[in-house]
């Protein structure tokens, strides 16, 4: 399984992308990034988008891929699946034919470019040969964490999230997990905000660690302000974490 770091950060400023991940080059895992990182050719291959939740930097490109798309002529959508309260946010707050013209219907409402998913709660989906299972977490917002995994190895994402437990929990009973994707967006005096806001600390990722699979910790949504405070931080907790790298890819 191929995994391409479009984007790793929780910020965006010059050279710096926000969080957007492509698995074996059609499943998007977050879209912050996609159209900044990717070429139009590219950018044709993704069939799926899974969103963990609705916040800016997650979803920034998705309206940018759906237009993209739709003037490069393609004729099958692109489906962006989510939990429920997402795609509502999505649909109310985004594309509204306010914010950005309603690509569901678009460029006509019999074969438009864009198609909404609704995951279900922990039941597993198929995505392109993958298994999807959407598990809720502890966000400021509707969220989910994902389990990905092909049959005999995968990984688990967890989204922007605060400590949580459902997503380690179903997650440690599932073999083969190669990797924890897992989010540090703030260090760790700044724990305060990060609790308020549902994010977490190389402290608090500490004590999550516990509740993980064991597996190596791939950590992404640094913000660029406080990047090399909460990356030294991060190098005392252990071996096993690795920041990820933006236009790198790994293969699990």
């Amino acid at each position: 399984m191929r995994f391409q770091v479009l984007g790793a950060h929780g910020g965006e400023v010059r050279g710096v992308r926000l969080p957007g991940f492509l698995v074996n080059d059609r499943l998007l895992v977050e879209a912050g990034s996609v159209t900044t990182a990717l070429s139009l050719k590219e950018q044709g291959k993704v069939q799926q988008v899974l969103l963990s939740h609705a916040h800016l930097d997650h979803i920034a490109g998705l309206p940018f891929l759906a237009d993209n798309l739709a003037i490069d002529g393609r004729t099958s959508p692109v489906t962006a699946a989510a939990l429920a309260p997402v795609i509502q946010d999505l649909r109310m707050h985004c594309f509204n034919n306010r914010l950005w013209p309603d690509f569901t219907l678009l460029p006509e409402p019999a074969a438009p470019i864009l198609r909404f998913q609704v995951l279900p709660e922990e039941e597993e989906v198929d995505f392109e040969g993958l298994r999807v299972t959407a598990i809720p977490v502890n966000h400021a917002v509707s969220a989910a964490g994902f389990i990905v995994h092909d049959g005999t190895e995968g990984f688990v994402f967890s989204g922007d999230t605060g400590p949580t437990h459902r997503l380690w929990e179903l997650a440690r009973g599932i073999k083969g997990i190669r990797a924890v994707v897992v989010e540090a967006a703030f260090p760790d005096r700044m724990e305060p905000l990060a609790r308020i806001s549902g994010h977490l600390t190389p402290r608090l990722l500490e004590r999550e660690r516990e509740k993980m699979p064991d597996a190596p910790l791939w950590v992404y949504h640094l913000k660029p302000g406080v990047y090399d405070e909460t990356a030294e931080q991060l190098s005392r907790l252990s071996r096993e974490i690795h920041i990820l790298e933006q236009d790198r890819t790994y293969t699990l």
